[in-house]
């Protein structure tokens, strides 16, 4: 397993937790993703055989929650 961490533009609510959480969950290959509201960060635990970073990364933001270089 590997794990990534994005940092992103600052969360403005509590359910952006959940959906972050929820969309990134189901991506096969991901064992765990955790937001943390107060910091703005994502980590994620997922099998690089399945999935990569930069995917998830996308899917991120395509829920609307940019991803800071």
């Amino acid at each position: 397993m590997t794990t990534v961490k994005f940092q992103l533009e600052p969360l403005t609510c509590p359910s952006c937790i959940k959906k972050i959480e929820g969309k990134v969950g189901k991506i096969d290959g991901v064992k765990e993703v955790k937001v943390l509201f107060n910091s703005s960060k994502v980590k994620a635990v997922y099998d690089a055989d399945k999935v990569a970073p930069e995917e998830l990364r996308t899917v991120i933001e395509k829920l609307g929650y940019p991803v800071v270089a």
